[in-house]
């Protein structure tokens, strides 16, 4: 069964027809339907699969993990985490936002549908519920980011705004909980190796976040948001970023050490190090002459060198 791809209209917004999948999303579904997908950004998921995976494999070990042990917790996690929690974060990030510009993984997005705000919060008591049926760390986990997810994105509180405030839960969401929450959903107890692991990808998440921020400095100025990148001005939040990478290396560093070092591990994290410091040192060498679209595509690499670390951070920790 084939399906037809309509033409571009030439009168549509860019929104409806950029690309093939938005065409035939916006032919498919009725209304908005296909809005609310596309502010899930689903884009993300796979790299929000991957780092959550972590901890659950660093856990219970890669090759454990690969024979399916505990595979049902480990997919009711994802579900829960990944499908509801981080999809409904961004969704209900983009109610509040409005953003016309390119936003991280959506590219043109279209105006938020009126109903944006309910559906996301909705989605992610969904995943509060799913999170209930794993062990209660898991549970608490996500109930202290789907609390810090309402107050970053929502009036009157929005620490999205609030400069440092939406560094630090970014770090404790994304960097330190999201690996957790994977760990936790095992059912087995942190180890001290795994600690630093989580130390690092917090540290990680310092460096990276700043950079999703400076090719968004003109619109965020304009709505009023005095984000950390605006506080700090794009040379600094470079220099901040590659001290949080430095930080993040050497929490993995000591990880390995507390874990037994081989020649293996250490040289794969040798070469993700090596990956973060090809992206930023060239970029922090020449931000005062790049454009907003030049920074865009820092950031894509940036999340190409995390991608390097998740796989790195697997070898070492997980064989």
């Amino acid at each position: 069964m084939s399906i037809t791809v309509p033409r571009p209209d030439a009168g549509a917004p860019r929104w409806r027809t950029l690309g093939r999948a938005r065409r035939i999303g916006y032919a498919i579904l009725p209304g908005e339907a296909f809005s609310y997908v596309l502010h899930l950004r689903p884009r993300e998921w796979p790299i929000m699969v991957a780092h959550t995976s972590i901890g659950f494999v660093l856990a219970i070990g890669l090759h454990a993990a690969v024979q399916g042990v505990r595979s049902g917790a480990w997919l009711t996690a994802l579900l829960a985490w990944v499908g509801c929690l981080n999809a409904g974060t961004l969704a209900l990030n983009s109610a509040f936002d409005r953003d016309e510009g390119d936003i991280g993984y959506l590219d043109a997005p279209p105006p938020a549908p009126r109903r944006l705000a309910a559906v996301s919060i909705a989605l992610m008591t969904v995943g509060q519920l799913l999170a209930f049926t794993l062990p209660l760390r898991f549970a608490v986990a996500y109930a202290v980011c789907f609390a810090m997810s309402v107050a970053y994105s929502v009036p009157p509180v929005r620490l999205k705004a609030i400069p440092g405030a939406d560094w630090a839960i970014n770090i404790v969401g994304v960097g330190v909980l999201t690996p957790f929450a994977g760990w936790a959903a095992s059912g087995m107890p942190l180890r001290r190796d795994g600690v630093w692991v989580m130390i690092g990808f917090g540290c990680l998440f310092a460096s990276l976040y700043p950079l999703t921020q400076l090719y968004q400095l003109d619109e965020d100025t304009l709505r009023g948001d005095r984000t950390l990148a605006r506080m700090l001005g794009v040379g600094a939040s470079l220099s901040v970023a590659t001290l949080a990478a430095a930080l993040a290396f050497g929490a993995f560093a000591r990880g390995l050490h507390v874990a037994g070092p081989t020649r293996t591990a250490s040289a794969a994290l040798v070469l993700a190090a090596l990956a973060w410091a090809a992206v930023l040192l060239p970029w922090l060498a020449s931000h005062r002459r790049l454009t907003g679209e030049q920074h865009k595509r820092g950031m894509y690499r940036a999340l190409a060198a995390w991608a390097v670390a998740d796989v790195a951070v697997m070898v070492a920790f997980a064989l």
